[in-house]
């Protein structure tokens, strides 16, 4: 994937992140299904996580979304048909409010998630019988780093190795770039579509929690993160949460092997503000492809197919794979 190139047909970061989620094939065969669980969360919310049996023996892939994203997500569909054809079992746990159904808590998820992300990473580890392989995309790439980062030496109890894909590890300079030109007209106003409204409704259950006329009025991310997702989550505002979420400033402080995948023309995380190998520890692993767009890295003939990310990340990530820089 480190020397992926794209498609004839599909130029340009923004094609190759927009046609993949909407069009190319994302699985052989029938669409995945799951099993859901609902769990009891350790401040007494719920959590939905979706399972897909795998075969007596074979590890566990566990796969955190991205924003707004879910188990449908098109890059979850395609790391489940990896799974099913590998015969590995297969979670996604959702964050809340992702799953279909708003959680019940006076909050909702950030991209530094990294407790949540270590109490079921912990539980499936449990539930597993040994350590599990984690996936993380986008936001969930960057909130699974958080933990590695937060875990040290540690992390190896609960997770082989873990794999971020095009995950905005430098918040601000993401939030720059989805705020402004085309970023801003079309994407910004596609999260917002969904974000705003649920946004609106946790308010309904809790009262007093933000400024409903404040978050009808922003116009871009960083303005909802301020009036919404830093305060609830213990952030001073946008700023502060940035800054102590993101997790470039400490892969140097990674303990197990991880692989941090982003391509070089996302629309979403900046080239210029990717890690390069002497700030990271020696456990991890970059690959930055001059193409792919945003989760995007389409094959084949139109529509194409997005079958060749879960096959090259988890060559990489496999017991039996190279594991190496």
């Amino acid at each position: 994937m480190n020397d992926y190139r794209a498609p004839h047909w599909l130029l340009g970061g923004h094609l190759q992140t927009i046609w993949p989620a909407l069009f190319s094939r994302r699985y052989a065969g029938p669409a995945p299904r799951y099993v859901r669980e609902r769990w009891t969360a350790p401040d007494g919310d719920f959590v939905d996580v979706d399972f897909q049996a795998g075969q007596p023996g074979k590890p566990m892939l566990v796969l955190f979304h991205g924003l707004e994203g879910s188990s449908r997500s098109h890059y979850a569909e395609a790391f489940a048909h990896w799974a099913r054809d590998h015969g590995w079992h297969y979670a996604v746990p959702h964050f809340r409010g992702c799953s279909g159904e708003l959680n019940l808590g006076p909050r909702a998820y950030h991209s530094g998630d990294f407790e949540e992300v270590g109490w079921l990473l912990q539980r499936l580890r449990e539930r597993h019988g040994q350590p599990v392989h984690a996936v993380g995309v986008s936001l969930g790439g960057n909130a699974l780093l958080r933990w590695a980062e937060e875990s040290g030496a540690s992390a190896a109890t609960t997770a082989r190795a873990v794999a971020a894909i095009c995950s905005p590890i430098d918040l601000a300079a993401a939030g720059r770039a989805i705020g402004s030109g085309f970023g801003r007209q079309v994407y910004t106003r596609m999260f917002l579509r969904t974000m705003k409204p649920r946004a609106l409704a946790k308010l309904k259950q809790h009262p007093g929690l933000f400024d409903a006329e404040r978050l009808r009025a922003a116009r871009d991310l960083r303005e909802f993160d301020d009036v919404f997702t830093a305060p609830l989550h213990g952030f001073k505002d946008a700023d502060d949460y940035y800054a102590r979420a993101s997790a470039k400033p400490r892969l140097h402080e990674v303990q197990i092997p991880a692989l941090v995948l982003n391509a070089l023309n996302d629309p979403f995380v900046p080239a210029r503000s990717l890690p390069r190998v002497q700030e990271v520890s020696q456990h991890v692993t970059l690959w930055q492809p001059r193409h792919g767009g945003h989760v995007g890295f389409p094959q084949g003939r139109p529509p194409g197919h997005v079958l060749t990310l879960p096959e090259a990340v988890m060559a990489w990530m496999k017991p039996e794979g190279p594991l190496s820089r």
